[in-house]
Order: structure tokens, then C-alpha cells, then sequence
């Protein structure tokens, strides 16, 4: 497990956003997709999501671990009439506590398990690794985004 590249993930979101207006990020360039503002909040949403999943991993014996519709968060949780710093301060401050607790541990503790609703039995190391991967893999779509766009890589 990467605690470097967990740490990490938030300051790949805040570079990939780096100056954007509200207006850019609210468009949505490519057809279907979400906008750069519903996919930050889709970040923070479902950090808070996969922090919970972490703690009860560590904290109870195996938890069921409940997916989330994605599509439903975007429709119903105001996505565009939230604001992406706070989404991003928020993204930050739970990797941060996440962290400090994941340091805490010792190595047998990530081989806890708990089980997922639709993915099925799963180590806190597998959950943590999947988790790293989620923001990168979403940065992707913001990148394509800026390119859509017109703006230039960052």
C-alpha cells in the first residue's frame, strides 16, 4: 500500500482544476459526460463514502460495505450549486484523518475484511488500493475535459 500516492490524490484534483473559472468548470464540453464541478463533487462525496468503508473495516468485524449510485448523488446533491473549493477542502481534510489513522496501524490490520454489497469479501489493503485509484482515474476525465475545453494541459 502507497500512503505517498493515497496522500497524494487531493493535489492531483486541485492541479487538474488549476485556472478554472466557475463557468469552465460548470460546462460540460463532451456530450453524456458530467462537468469538472460534478465530478469534484462526485470526489467528495463518495471520499466521505470510502472513509466510512475504511473505518468500519478497521473498527468492526466484517462490515458490510454498501455501494453508491453514483448517478443519483449527481441528480440529487445540487452538484452545480456547490462550490469547488469546499469540495476540494473537504476532499483534503478526510484523506488527511484517513491517513493519520491508516499510519496507526500495524501491518496484520490490512488484512481485516469486509464484505462489499456488490464487489464481495475485500481486505482494508484491497479497499485502500482501490481507493488511491479513484481520484487519479477521475482526473483523467477532467484533463479530457480541459482539452474539450480548449485550455491548456496542466
Amino acid at each position: 500500500m502507497d500512503m505517498v500516492e493515497y496522500c497524494a490524490g487531493p493535489q492531483l484534483v486541485r492541479q487538474a482544476v488549476s485556472g478554472m473559472t466557475r463557468e469552465q468548470l460548470m460546462a460540460r464540453p463532451i456530450p453524456g459526460k458530467w462537468s469538472t464541478l460534478e465530478v469534484i463533487c462526485h470526489l467528495a462525496d463518495f471520499e466521505i463514502v470510502l472513509a466510512d468503508r475504511i473505518k468500519r473495516v478497521i473498527a468492526e468485524d466484517n462490515p458490510t460495505m454498501f455501494s453508491g449510485d453514483q448517478d443519483r448523488f449527481a441528480a440529487r446533491l445540487a452538484y452545480h450549486q456547490r462550490d469547488a473549493e469546499e469540495e476540494m477542502v473537504l476532499i483534503e481534510h478526510i484523506r488527511k484523518q484517513v491517513a493519520r489513522i491508516l499510519r496507526s496501524l500495524p501491518s496484520e490490520a490490512f488484512q481485516r475484511r469486509g464484505t462489499h454489497s456488490e464487489s464481495g469479501p475485500m481486505t482494508l489493503a484491497t479497499l485502500v488500493e482501490r481507493i488511491t485509484g479513484h481520484i487519479p482515474h477521475h482526473v483523467r476525465f477532467i484533463q479530457e475535459k480541459r482539452r474539450a475545453l480548449g485550455l491548456p494541459d496542466v
